[in-house]
This record gives C-alpha cells, structure tokens and sequence, in this order.
C-alpha cells in the first residue's frame, strides 16, 4: 500500500480538506471511493452504531481503537479519530495517541469538556479548566512528536462560558502548539468569522456542518474562502444510511418483499465488486498454482 500523505501535508496543498464522517470499515471504503482524500471517524457516529446509543460518552478508548483500526486497514487515505476527551488524564491521553500513531491512523480531536462529554451540538454541555485541558494537549503533541500525526485541539466553551472565552481557548491551543484549533458549534456566520479574524493567519481551523445543529452548514468551498482548513461532516454519511435503513426495512415488512426498493439497493453482482470478490477469486486460483 502506498504512503498515505500526512494532514499536514493534505492541508498545505489542498485546503480546505473535507472529512468525510464514517464509523467502520464499509462506511470509509464508500467514502474513500466517493474520492476524498481523508476519512473521520465520528464519536457521534459510533456510539450510534455500536450502541444505538447518543453521544454522551458512552463510547470508550477501546471502542476507538477498535474502529481506527478496522478503517485504517480498509482504505489507503489518512484517517482521523475523534478521541473526545482522552478518556482520562494526560497518561490517558498519551497512550491512546501513541496506539493510534501505532495503528498508522493520521491525526485526531482532542476536546476540552468535562466527561462524560456529549455531542457539541446537544443541551447541557460544560468545559474543564483551561488548565486541565493543556496538560492533556500537551501529552498528546509529545505522544505524536516526530511522527506526522496530526493533533486538532478543540473547545466546546461557547455555549456554557460564551464566544470570548472560546476564543481565548484557541489562542491557548494554537500557542501550545496545536497542529489544527476547533471553535466547536458558533452560532453564525459572524462568529466564524469572528473566530478566523481573531486567531492568527497561521493557524488552521476546523469548522463542523452537523445538518439542523447550531452552526450555519455552509459549503466546502464557501468555508476555505472564510479561512477554514479542515471541514468535518461527521453525520452525512449516518444521517443518510439511517434513513435509506429505515425505509428499507419498512418497505419489507409492509410488502414482505423487495421487489419496490430494487432501485434504492446495489445489487449483489455491484456489492461484491465494492468489496474486492474478483481479486479474492484471483488469489484463490494463484495458490492453488492453476
């Protein structure tokens, strides 16, 4: 397999870069043949999946570790973690980020609210000290000293400490040396510009479209104009499979067959060339030697 060029790299010469949010194997294989250049794995995303749960930090570093490996083994792109808050201290966090530098996975978001976090864009958030979170941003910068990974600071403190707080944090962030900062859920376009104006020209931002949450969803492109680097879309991909699922399961219990979904569905012959089927038949036949 080929190198997977680093975050960084994807950042200096083809900003703004989309992520894409996925939660196994299949999922980043759809992306990554859809044609992005990097996949994120959405802590959102997995807890809906593995536990038909939401996010409020139910999902834990195993679960992570688990998922980044599967995705990472699946698609030849970089692939981002979210780690929400490290689950822990700075020990923590450490040696999550060094297992993930170990898996090959290329960078991950490391938060600053109080566990058990929940979804940015859900009620009833709250945020450590800024003195708690450095520790944990520091341990994660040394973890991946030397090795391309690439660390995305981000703080939930606009909605329970307001928009000078956030900013303030992120400035924190970027002078610890933070590869990427993330303002988590401004309420308007203003803020975000704000958030562009008030942090220096050098720093690379996330912005996060989660559809109908508190952030305006803009375009990829609309958002590399206001200065953003990294555009995550986390729930795209969830939101979408979820309802082709639903209707799909409804469509066969109603008409005990499904025959009227033939159009909505890949069929058998389009599914087994997505997952590789001819290259397996291929190998089959070299090591019988025929």
């Amino acid at each position: 397999m080929a190198s997977r060029p680093t975050i960084a790299e994807l950042v200096a010469t083809r900003a703004p870069v989309a992520l894409p949010g996925v939660w196994d194997a299949l999922s980043a294989r759809l992306a990554a043949d859809a044609g992005f250049d990097v996949v994120f794995v959405s802590g959102y995303a997995l807890s809906a999946t593995r536990l038909a749960e939401p996010d409020f930090g139910l999902i834990g570093a195993a679960d992570v570790l688990d998922a980044a490996a599967r995705t990472v083994a699946a698609v030849s792109v970089p692939v981002i973690v979210d780690i929400d808050t490290g689950y822990g201290n700075a020990f923590n966090v450490e040696r999550v980020v060094r297992d993930l530098v170990r898996l090959g996975v290329a960078g991950a978001f490391l938060e600053d609210q109080l566990w058990p976090k929940r979804c940015g864009h859900m009620r009833g958030k709250d945020v450590v000290p800024l003195d708690d979170y450095l520790p944990k941003l520091r341990a994660a910068l040394a973890a991946a000293h030397g090795s391309g990974f690439h660390v995305t600071a981000r703080t939930d403190a606009r909605a329970p400490l307001g928009l000078d707080e956030a900013i303030r944090r992120a400035r924190a962030f970027a002078d610890a040396g933070a590869d990427a900062v993330f303002v988590e859920a401004p309420e308007s376009v203003e803020e975000m510009d704000r958030i562009r104006r008030e942090l220096p020209a050098h720093v690379a931002l996330v912005a996060n479209m989660v559809e109908r949450g508190r952030t305006p969803v803009r375009t990829i492109r609309a958002l590399g104009d206001a200065g953003y680097a990294l555009v995550a879309f986390p729930l795209t991909g969830l939101f979408s499979a979820t309802r082709a699922l639903r209707d799909a399961y409804a469509t066969l219990r109603r008409d005990g067959a499904s025959a009227a979904l033939a159009g909505a569905m890949v069929d058998f012959e389009e599914m087994n060339a997505l997952l590789g089927l001819d290259e397996r038949y291929r190998r089959e036949v070299a090591w019988k030697g025929r």
